[in-house]
């Protein structure tokens, strides 16, 4: 139930950021920002072993990607509303809202990110972990 659009297209543009030895651990889709409305600005997430990228192909030419490393993670919100949820995650430089998710999925991504960014962050003996 989560609204996605052309999802191949922001896969395509994550995977070129792909570094080497770089492995998916988990990916979800949603939209970026948090209009419950704006169901038409679909980016990929994708949680790896490294970081956390986010994706998206433009319509006409070029794309969107953004990197997260566990340095530079703060905390996360998850709201669940009437029919949707929204993922907030905050980090030192930016919020980033992923909202028009399926509220099943919303507990399986909190987990997921957070389990992944704790333990990044005490193997780095950095502070939230």
């Amino acid at each position: 139930m989560t609204v996605a659009w052309r999802i191949k297209r922001h896969c395509q543009v994550v995977q070129q950021h792909l570094n080497p030895n770089e492995e998916i651990r988990y990916v979800f889709l949603g939209q970026k920002g948090d209009n419950p409305l704006d169901i038409f600005d679909t980016y990929l997430c994708v949680l790896t072993n490294k970081r956390l990228l986010f994706g998206k192909k433009r319509i006409i030419f070029g794309y969107f990607f953004l990197s997260v490393t566990p340095d530079l993670f703060n905390d996360m919100k998850v709201k669940r509303r009437l029919i949707w949820g929204v993922i907030k995650i905050d980090t030192l430089k930016e919020k980033v809202v992923m909202s028009n998710i399926a509220k099943p999925a919303l507990v399986e991504i909190e987990t997921n990110i957070s389990q992944y960014m704790i333990k990044e962050k005490r193997r780095y003996g950095l502070r939230g972990g």
